[in-house]
């Protein structure tokens, strides 16, 4: 072979050359650097979805909750008489529960503090009961579906209706009312356009009368005449920070006929509760403890505050939200 055909074949055998242990290992390097930063985004950014997507899973629950906390607050204190009407409560021992207490009808809406007692709601951590430090909302109001009283008889205890379809039944609480006084009661027998306010039932009446003021035993008789009197469901309900299946979560009660009292878990992840309020002729929302006469209290700013279940950021936060809602009462605005 000459040496020009030596030459040439050296220079085959170094462009055919391949990359030296180094060089491969630089390269693995940066592979596995890139590949390390790509699966840390990656995870990053899964993570940070899943939390999101499990608070706008909460935010959707919430904002349905929401909805009926505020349809009840905006319902709140109504009756189709007049608002500040003297009331005749005849239930039996109407301070045993807190669905009966209902002596002035202007407390029909009023708020509980932090830790505040509340007749019948423990402040625990078993299931259902209200959690320490949170603040809560009671609040009565009347029926839509009103009947006018065509009589009353108060020696039968017997009204009369101008409709059979009123939808009041044995063992209900109802209120009647007319613009000198209001009476509730919890009705002892019920049978088309007949509503009968005897003593039997549970809790039942102390009386049979229900002028004012009212005597438990005899009470004081007065006849609610027609057509200026009206009858009327009440319904009572009140919301509070509960114990739920996956922690805090927003609860309502509602009382029915008979005092049956149905809790029932609203929305999970609401962890806290507050609400401010404001007076007629005031301009600043103030807590509960402040406000002197609960009749005079025209709306409410109510908070509620979220949290999801994924924990996210290097201490394991959880993505936490506030839902702020002003809520007035119709009843007591123009």
């Amino acid at each position: 072979m000459t040496t020009a055909g030596s030459a040439m074949q050296g220079r085959r055998l170094r462009r055919q050359g391949g990359f030296s242990l180094i060089e491969l290992m630089i390269a693995m390097m940066l592979g596995l650097l890139v590949v390390g930063a790509a699966i840390g985004i990656f995870l990053s950014n899964r993570r940070a979805y899943q939390a999101t997507e499990g608070v706008g899973r909460v935010q959707e629950g919430v904002r349905t909750a929401f909805e009926l906390m505020s349809r009840d607050v905006r319902e709140a204190a109504g009756n189709p008489c007049v608002n500040n009407l003297p009331i005749a409560n005849v239930l039996n021992n109407p301070a045993a529960s807190w669905w009966s207490n209902l002596t002035v009808w202007g407390d029909a809406f009023r708020g509980f503090v932090a830790d505040e007692d509340m007749t019948d709601l423990t402040i625990g951590g078993d299931a259902g009961q209200r959690v320490a430090g949170t603040q809560a909302v009671q609040l009565f109001t009347a029926d839509d579906n009103v009947a006018t009283i065509s009589a009353h008889d108060t020696g039968t205890y017997k009204f009369t209706l101008n409709t059979t379809t009123s939808g009041i039944a044995t063992g209900d609480i109802v209120m009647a009312c007319n613009a000198r006084q209001a009476s509730i009661f919890q009705v002892s027998a019920a049978s088309g356009d007949e509503v009968f306010h005897g003593t039997s039932g549970t809790p039942g009446n102390c009386a049979t009368g229900l002028g004012i003021p009212m005597e438990c035993g005899t009470g004081t008789t007065f006849a609610y005449t027609a057509p200026n009197s009206v009858l009327v469901r009440v319904h009572a309900t009140r919301w509070y920070i509960g114990n739920g299946t996956n922690g805090p979560a927003l609860y309502q009660q509602v009382a029915t006929g008979n005092g049956t009292v149905t809790t029932q878990e609203v929305a999970d992840g609401v962890t806290n509760l507050s609400v401010l309020y404001l007076v007629s002729g005031q301009t600043a929302y103030q807590a509960a403890d402040a406000v002197a006469d609960w009749s005079t209290v025209t709306s409410a700013r109510i908070t509620l505050s979220l949290a999801g279940t994924d924990k996210v950021g290097a201490n394991d936060e959880v993505i936490e939200r506030q839902l702020i809602h002003v809520v007035s009462l119709r009843n007591r605005n123009p």
